[in-house]
């Protein structure tokens, strides 16, 4: 019985392994032109396309859509903040460790400020902005003190501590006081 069965499967694989390569050849066939094999090996690129390469994005270029006037602006894929004046200009970038606990995109406000406290993790940290709460979690900016670097969260306590080198949370703690725009984009 059991080589029967094998037979079976085995009969069925290759039918299907069949009908597969039977319809990527139908649609290879049907592909617009500039699109098939001919295109992917170096051949002449149809009419109207480009042969430039694509331009990648800047990673640090201020998101679209993230706001008008002086703000704080934090990407949450980015893992990235940028300190934006009132002209639009950009004064500083710089990369986040972001917290365990992510605020939701939106726009927010600075709703306090410490300037030295232990965090929810027990970590000392200095020039904490705080400008959300999810669920009983306080997000806020904050640089660990002690170090010139951002050290990463532990992922298995529950904060909102998005953490920046002490240099970033010096200019952090100047540009945003009570009340600057926070808008969080993904």
């Amino acid at each position: 019985m059991a080589a029967s069965s094998s037979g079976i499967v085995a009969g069925l694989t290759a039918a299907a392994l069949a009908t597969v390569g039977y319809l990527a050849h139908q649609a290879a066939q049907t592909l617009p032109a500039g699109m098939g094999r001919a295109a992917q090996t170096g051949a002449a690129p149809a009419a109207g396309t480009s042969k430039a390469p694509q331009v990648k994005r800047d990673l640090t270029a201020l998101p679209p859509e993230s706001g008008k006037g002086a703000r704080v602006v934090y990407s949450l894929r980015g893992d990235r903040v940028w300190l934006v004046a009132g002209d639009e200009a950009v004064s500083r970038t710089f990369e986040v460790e972001p917290s365990a606990v992510d605020p939701a995109p939106g726009s927010y406000s600075v709703t306090s400020r410490s300037n030295a406290v232990t965090g929810s993790d027990g970590v000392p940290v200095e020039h904490v902005v705080r400008f959300a709460d999810v669920d009983g979690v306080v997000i806020g900016f904050s640089a660990a003190v002690g170090g010139p670097t951002a050290p990463a969260p532990d992922p298995k306590v529950r904060t909102g501590g998005i953490r920046e080198t002490r240099a970033d949370g010096d200019a952090m703690w100047t540009f945003a006081t009570i009340g600057r725009k926070v808008v969080v984009v993904r």
